[in-house]
């Protein structure tokens, strides 16, 4: 995993500031919890990084590039959603492949990355369950 920097970051809708000239840097293998009430901002931050929202102001830097413009298959990045946005024909195991297999990584190395993001989430276990076996909570 790459270092991700918001360099004074903003965004707006309209003449309405939601994120507000965040600075911050998250270290390779660094974990974080970002929290706050509902509206604040939280899933537009992380919209923004992954290329899902444009932004107003700033940078956002994964790496050492600048990727305000890249499209978001091109940022190296996933975000998993609140909501189940899995196929719902396709294991765990599939679902998490399927950003690897689009970009056309190896099979046995695809294997070894969603096993050992598996292994870190806790969730190795249900890798043949359809997300219509998995527990919402």
């Amino acid at each position: 995993m790459a270092k991700v920097a918001f360099r004074r970051l903003t965004k707006s809708y309209a003449n309405l500031e939601v994120i507000h000239g965040v600075d911050m840097e998250v270290s390779d293998g660094e974990f974080i919890v970002i929290v706050g009430p509902s509206g604040c901002g939280k899933s537009t931050l992380l919209r923004m990084v992954a290329g899902l929202e444009a932004i107003t102001g700033g940078e956002i830097v994964i790496g050492d590039r600048v990727v305000n413009t890249l499209e978001p298959k091109d940022r190296d990045i996933a975000m998993v959603f609140q909501n189940y946005a899995l196929y719902p024909h396709m294991s765990v195991f599939d679902n998490m492949a399927y950003g690897l297999k689009i970009r056309g990584l190896a099979k046995d190395d695809i294997g070894r990355r969603v096993q050992r993001a598996a292994e870190i989430l806790e969730l190795a276990p249900l890798l043949e369950r359809k997300p219509r076996q998995l527990s919402g909570g």
